[in-house]
């Protein structure tokens, strides 16, 4: 599995990560037969194994499960593999049609001279012709500044080191954050007895299902997920996007901020402010429900429309009336007088491409592409949110994007040998030409 003489030796493409993005750039590479490498700072699997928590689970139906050449394998398509069946299918996968795959090397340094990128390892230094940077988006855990002034007695845990409610102290848990993150571990949290106080922030929420199927089924066959971002006016702001919370835990159900505080979870608008023990939020708690209450609706009228529009026999359901209203906007919070002893921050994380010494990226960070090929020749990037479609760097297309990128590489090694060949041109020059 492990190629050996990584130092000092060349390939014609080095592929940086071995995700879900990295195994299905491989898999492509491989049945056009070209030579390539694929470095895992960990083991297979290492994202789901070490950042997501005992009861995490997919928030998609495993049929979404599409690596490339290994669809989805079980027996419960319409089910949500957990954590560990997680890891197990990309270990089938890579058993499957054997990547050259190193595990346990990082690439610490990406720079280009002479025409061949020069990529730094901890198992030594090798060059390549073209490179993947199938690392995806989620590099750095991101805390905000204000979690130095919490009490330094108060247990504080960024959401991917939380593991179960066990391990944090006794007594109260505040969980800053409501994306998918946010809201699955308060619930985990709040299954296990536990006094929850969350700070709501803005993220939309979608049903799971919705008369008789699960919504991302109605989506899918919508052409929901197939809708690609040049469609979209605001591209950079559709990338931006929280994902909507749902969970596939137990078979699946809703998350229902509403519901959790009827059944005593303390709900709180955005975090704005801490001096030691004393908190401040917004007052935007009842907006944030709200909102997030009229996005899963307005998808409900979307799915009504399309269930009309092909005169399909589907059941009627009566729509979503809230449980429990806001009497206040707590605006405050005494950890000491609440009983509180630990914080889960669930803000997300950072893009960290400090070690990619190449012009590749805007002002934000965030780096510049067209569906992952950049205006630097050679240079790709694969497992990006919304790279091409929502389905981007997760299990529904991200073998679409590198079966893109792949083609696009077989044409630039194609191009580049008959450019050599017949005028002498360098080859450098064939990565940066469009396909087709």
């Amino acid at each position: 599995m492990n190629p050996p003489g990584l130092a000092g030796a060349h390939y014609p493409v080095a592929v940086v990560g071995g995700g879900q993005a990295g195994l299905s750039m491989s898999y492509h590479l491989r049945e056009r037969g070209i030579d390539h490498v694929v470095l895992e700072a960990g083991r297979v699997g290492r994202e789901w194994r070490e950042r997501r928590w005992d009861t995490f689970c997919l928030v998609t139906p495993n049929w979404q499960c599409k690596l490339p050449g290994y669809p989805y394998q079980g027996t419960d398509p319409d089910g949500f593999m957990v954590r560990d069946e997680i890891v197990r299918y990309l270990e089938d996968y890579v058993a499957f049609f054997r990547p050259p795959l190193v595990e346990g090397v990082t690439v610490t340094g990406l720079r280009r001279s002479g025409g061949v990128f020069d990529l730094t390892t901890t198992a030594g230094a090798f060059t390549a012709d073209q490179v993947v940077v199938a690392t995806g988006p989620y590099h750095a855990p991101s805390v905000p500044r204000m979690a130095e002034r919490l009490p330094s007695d108060v247990e504080q845990v960024h959401s991917s080191r939380y593991r179960n409610p066990d391990q944090l102290p006794d007594g109260g848990v505040l969980v800053i954050g409501t994306g998918q993150s946010g809201c699955q571990i308060a619930e985990d949290l709040h299954l296990a007895g536990r006094q929850v106080h969350l700070a709501v922030g803005g993220a939309p929420r979608v049903a799971r299902f919705y008369r008789g199927k699960d919504c991302v089924a109605w989506l899918d066959e919508m052409g929901h997920y197939a809708k690609t971002i040049d469609a979209f006016d605001d591209a950079d702001g559709v990338r931006m996007r929280v994902n909507h919370y749902v969970t596939g835990r137990d078979g699946g159900r809703d998350i229902d901020l509403r519901a959790f505080a009827r059944d005593g979870m303390r709900l709180y608008g955005r975090l704005t402010g801490v001096d030691g023990a004393a908190l401040e939020f917004a007052d935007d708690l009842k907006l944030n429900l709200d909102r997030a209450d009229a996005v899963a609706e307005g998808i409900k009228d979307a799915i009504d429309a399309h269930i009309a529009a092909q005169r399909i026999d589907a059941p009627a359901e009566a729509r979503y009336v809230p449980v429990w209203e806001p009497s206040e906007q707590p605006r405050s919070l005494d950890l000491r007088a609440a009983g509180v002893t630990s914080v889960v921050w669930a803000t997300g994380f950072a893009r960290d491409h400090r070690w990619i010494e190449l012009p590749a990226f805007d002002g934000r960070g965030y780096p510049m592409h067209w569906r992952g090929a950049t205006s630097i020749p050679g240079l790709y990037f694969l497992g990006l949110p919304w790279q091409y479609s929502w389905g981007s760097g997760r299990f529904e297309a991200v073998g679409r994007d590198a079966g893109f990128l792949a083609g696009h590489i077989e044409a630039s090694l194609r191009l580049a040998d008959v450019c050599g060949t017949l005028t002498g041109a360098p080859s450098e020059l064939a990565s940066a030409l469009p396909l087709g």
